[in-house]
Parts: C-alpha cells; structure tokens; sequence
C-alpha cells in the first residue's frame, strides 16, 4: 500500500488557503508566507527533503489548474516534472491537461484515490488541494501530514481539517523542529 501524503503551509489556525497569494484569492491576507516572515533556506528545507520520497503528487482540480502552468516552466520545481500527476476532479476535461508537465491522470472521486494507493510505488504527495485533502482525510486516506506551520492567526480562508462530526483520529508525531523566524516543522503519522 503506497502512502499518501499531505504536505503544506499553514497558518497556526489551520489555513492552507493562499500562502503565496496571487490572483483569484479570497481574503484579504493572501500571500501569508512571504509577506511577514523572515525567510530561512532551513525552515522550508522541508520541501526538497520530501523529493526523495514523491514518487506521484495527487491535487484536486483548482490547485492543479494554479500549480501546472507555473510549476511546469519553473526550475525551482523542476524534478516535479516527470512525475506521475493525479487529479482528483468530477468537472476537469480530458483536453484541460496542461501538455509537457509530465504524465497526468484525471481521477474521478475517493474510490479512485483508494484503488491508486493500492498500486505498486512509493509515496504520493498532495500539495494544496485543502478541499480535496479534507476529503481525503474523512475517507482515512492520508497516511501522513507534512506541515510548516507559520505564526500567523488568519481567520479567513480555506481549512486543512474538516469540522465533521467524526471518530477521533490518532497522530503519531514523527519529526519536529522550528526555526528563529517562528515557523515550526511537523511531520505526522496518521495512526490506524
């Protein structure tokens, strides 16, 4: 069974909605991780050190239809480029596939997602996509978070975590470290 994978910004209150900011945003505090937060290279060290374990990156429709475009031509995301890509989506046609991003697969609901973490592989990385990770999460999908979690309370946006009336699920810390500029590494087991 391959893992799956939730990595991300977020603010302390649990908003992944528009760290980078950028058009289409919702609320007034787009772009949170750069616009206060001093940079370190070591705080999102976090990023390159999950390239060795992606092996698939799964997005839901708006997040793939923001990163493909942009990731695609960029060199800081260039080792994404080849690898298999998922999208989880009812609506994304077939001919809205951004061309030369490497192999792409529309999936079109949770079962899908359940069946592709049957397959043979490694871990399958879901970056944005806070709808579909919400989903996901219900579904006792995720096997693991990856989460930088910056000192900021936004109040508005998009949450990584569900208000459903659910079973209690269990985490499992597995690493931890924070940085000078406020901003703290979590990596989690989803314990079953």
């Amino acid at each position: 069974m391959r893992d799956l994978v939730y990595t991300g910004f977020v603010s302390l209150d649990g908003v992944v909605d528009s760290p980078g900011g950028g058009p289409g945003e919702e609320h007034r505090s787009g772009g949170w991780v750069v616009k206060d937060i001093e940079f370190l290279p070591e705080a999102f060290s976090l990023k390159g050190e999950e390239l060795a374990d992606t092996t698939a990156l799964v997005f839901g429709r708006r997040s793939y239809e923001a990163f493909a475009p942009t990731w695609r031509d960029s060199e800081d995301h260039a080792a994404y480029r080849e690898l298999p890509k998922y999208v989880v989506s009812t609506t994304l046609p077939e001919d809205a596939i951004v061309e030369g991003w490497g192999p792409t697969t529309i999936l079109r609901s949770t079962e899908d997602v359940a069946e592709l973490k049957k397959s043979e592989g490694g871990a399958i990385f879901i970056h944005g996509s806070a709808e579909l990770a919400r989903r996901l999460s219900d579904a006792g999908l995720i096997d693991r978070y990856h989460l930088l979690v910056f000192p900021v309370l936004l109040g508005a946006g998009k949450s990584l975590f569900s208000n459903a009336d659910k079973d209690k699920q269990a985490l499992r810390l597995r690493e931890s470290a924070a940085y000078p500029n406020g901003v703290v590494k979590l990596i989690y087991d989803v314990v079953t």
